[in-house]
């Protein structure tokens, strides 16, 4: 894919005239049904009038967030009579005009708070904390290299033809590169940053760099900052469908190590598994046993009726309470495995513990995995496999109105911004882009969510490289309950001595009045930048919010096609909902897949590059497939293994390295990592 956006470097100016489907927007739902009708052989026109690829599901790097934030604070709509006019001429007898909206309306309440220090990077401020004075070599220690270089640094991204920091890094999905070559090396050089002074006569000396505003700036293209916090439930839709469309190729993955949850102010890792129940040191032996045979209940609890059936019509916390369970027992249940709210009725709440136990061990011993690089991997996967199958992408390329039929009701084209008249038999689009006057009802929910950039793990342990899903029980009854993403280095979203905290929760207010409570009980907030916590407070345990971001999102998830006053072929693709996964999102794009083609499959898988004939001098097939490139090579590599549409991962497989394009039809293998 060229850099401009579009395939084949195609002149935006100069498209075909008649497609089956055009799509605007490029989240994941959009993107995947993208993906499914290119699959089918439908001629596929994509657009986004953003310069980047997933909408409100993108990814962004520091740099290219900041300049997000300017983008959504000065945006405004501009009325062009030149455009407009451009488009009446091409408007025939008998046609009637949808205009569609041009400013992002699904972000509010955005506000940024920087607590890092504000000194110069050169002159950062090495914090030395000592019984002893510092050894008589320490100086010379000083004066030696602190890590890599901004060459290797930049090694991280995947895209050399990304115009520079002020833009998000990843903007085409075809670029990838794995991450074993060069984040072992990273870490190593942070940690030997780490390692204390010593001398053979005195206590050792712990050093401890400050991070500073400059070094994050400076840093900016190693941050990966989801919009939305998702996990991928190991059974999940999403995951199912990334393995039966082979789009799970294109894409890393790596487990959530560990799940904890706060309780009265304190932090402590969730027992799940089996082994992890009764190697637990937070739970008495009579604990662990009931908590045993309680999962073990919930996973077949269909099959006994009559211990639930008269709560069916009760909350599942009372039902939990009838179970003589103990405090933490029902604590660690309904906040942190079902996860759960006191309105969801026993039998929900049964299934989300089921669901839980279910996913538990196929990839590792959590439910969880996380794509590297960020969540905004997923749609540029889906995005590839549709141009891999002839479907044409552009960029910063929006569409101004649709052509109606009077007589049918129904899209018969659509005008883009250059003023070019294509034909069209569906047109799928984003919620964003629908005005106000096109809905029949209206938005009143939301989602809060925070960003907060930090200097160390809420729950430190010997690894730290842990990827962690956190949960928060509401502080107050009217609060609502929050979730918490913490991810390392290691998950290819933040530079080294860093951690990426996202927070969600479905909103009751602004997202820094439901969210900015729950980061101060866990974080140190310094109150001015720079600040470090008094000798003694309780605060010098909490790790330190070095930047703070806050939002709401637009939750359009409860609406359905009788929401809009729109053409029957017009099918609005809603957001990001509030949920923890994906199934919504995949779901819907199903849902409106077979609304356009009900007599297709969805999504069914590519073929394999040998079982595929080519004529004349056509595009070229992928290169070889997951399974055929880890078992030609029988490269193993410990801990790590491929989506498979078995129960159990394949072990011993190795990715292939690829810088291809999407045009050329080039691929980078797919590795999930079982353990740390």
């Amino acid at each position: 894919m060229s850099h401009d956006g579009c395939r084949f470097k195609m002149a935006a100016d100069n498209l075909p005239s008649e497609f089956d489907v055009v799509i605007l927007g490029t989240g994941l739902t959009e993107s995947v049904i993208a993906a499914a009708c290119s699959r089918v052989g439908q001629r596929v026109l994509h657009l986004d009038r953003r310069n980047y690829y997933a909408g409100n599901w993108a990814s962004f790097t520091f740099n290219g967030l900041l300049s997000w934030i300017d983008e959504y604070k000065t945006q405004q709509e501009v009325f062009n009579p030149e455009l407009e006019q451009g488009w009446r001429d091409k408007i025939e007898e008998g046609e009637d005009v949808l205009c569609l909206s041009s400013v992002e309306s699904s972000i509010s309440n955005l506000e940024v708070f920087s607590y890092a220090s504000e000194e110069p990077e050169e002159e950062e401020v090495v914090k030395v904390a000592a019984v002893n004075s510092l050894p008589k070599d320490s100086d010379a220690q000083a004066k030696e290299p602190r890590g890599s270089t901004t060459e290797d640094q930049d090694t991280v991204c995947r895209d050399d033809s990304t115009p520079g920091d002020d833009e998000p890094q990843h903007q085409e999905p075809e670029n990838k590169l794995t991450s074993d070559t060069q984040e072992p090396h990273q870490s190593e050089e942070y940690e030997k940053e780490q390692e204390p002074i010593s001398n053979q006569a005195e206590s050792p000396i712990e050093m401890k760099r400050k991070i500073t505003y400059a070094k994050l700036v400076k840093e900016g293209r190693r941050f990966n900052i989801d919009l939305v916090s998702k996990l991928l439930y190991s059974r999940g839709l999403l995951v199912d469908l990334l393995i039966k469309s082979n789009v799970s190729r294109y894409a890393e993955f790596k487990n959530v190590s560990r799940i904890v949850t706060c309780r009265t102010s304190k932090v402590e890792q969730v027992p799940c598994s089996r082994a992890d129940v009764f190697g637990s040191k937070q739970l008495t032996m009579v604990e662990k046993r009931m908590l045993m045979k309680f999962l073990t209940f919930c996973l077949d609890f269909e099959q006994h009726p009559e211990e639930f059936q008269e709560f069916s019509e009760k909350s599942f916390w009372e039902y939990l309470r009838s179970k003589n369970l103990t405090e933490n027992l029902q604590h660690f249940v309904f906040h942190s495995i079902a996860m759960v709210n006191q309105e969801t009725l026993t039998e929900e709440g049964l299934k989300a513990t089921q669901h839980f136990l279910q996913c538990l061990g196929r990839y590792g011993n959590t439910p969880f995995l996380f794509p590297l690089y960020g969540l905004g991997e997923i749609p540029q996967c889906f995005c590839r496999m549709c141009a891999v199958f002839g479907g044409i992408y552009c960029l910063r390329h929006s569409v101004q109105c649709l052509v109606v039929d009077k007589e049918s009701g129904k899209c018969k084209a659509v005008i883009d911004t250059h003023g070019q008249r294509i034909s069209c038999s569906h047109f799928v689009v984003e919620d964003g882009y629908i005005r106000e006057e096109q809905r029949t009802r209206a938005v009143n929910r939301h989602i809060s969510r925070a960003v907060v950039i930090t200097d160390r793990s809420v729950l430190p342990s010997e690894s730290d490289q842990q990827i962690s899903l956190v949960t928060v029980p509401p502080l107050e009854p009217s609060s609502p309950a929050v979730r918490m993403v913490e991810l390392s280095s290691s998950s290819m979203t933040c530079m080294p001595g860093t951690y990426l905290v996202h927070l969600t929760c479905s909103s009751s207010g602004s997202a820094r009045e439901d969210l900015a409570p729950v980061i101060s009980r866990l974080f140190h907030v310094p109150s001015c930048p720079g600040e470090e916590p008094a000798q003694g407070s309780e605060e010098i345990e909490k790790p330190t919010a070095l930047w703070v971001m806050y939002f709401n999102m637009r939750d359009t998830s409860s609406l359905d096609s009788s929401c809009y006053s729109l053409p029957s072929n017009v099918h609005v693709c809603t957001g990001p909902d509030a949920s923890l996964g994906h199934d919504y999102s995949i779901k819907l794009a199903e849902s409106v897949f077979h609304q356009l083609l009900p007599d297709e499959e969805f999504c069914p898988p590519a073929p394999n590059p040998e079982d595929i004939i080519y004529d004349g001098n056509g595009a070229q097939g992928e290169g070889p497939g997951f399974d055929e490139a880890g078992l030609a090579e029988g490269v193993g590599t410990e801990g790590k293994s491929g989506l498979q549409q078995n129960n159990q991962p394949a072990e011993g497989m190795e990715p292939a390295e690829s810088s291809g394009s999407v045009a050329q039809g080039t691929t980078s293998e797919l590795e999930v990592p079982t353990k740390e």
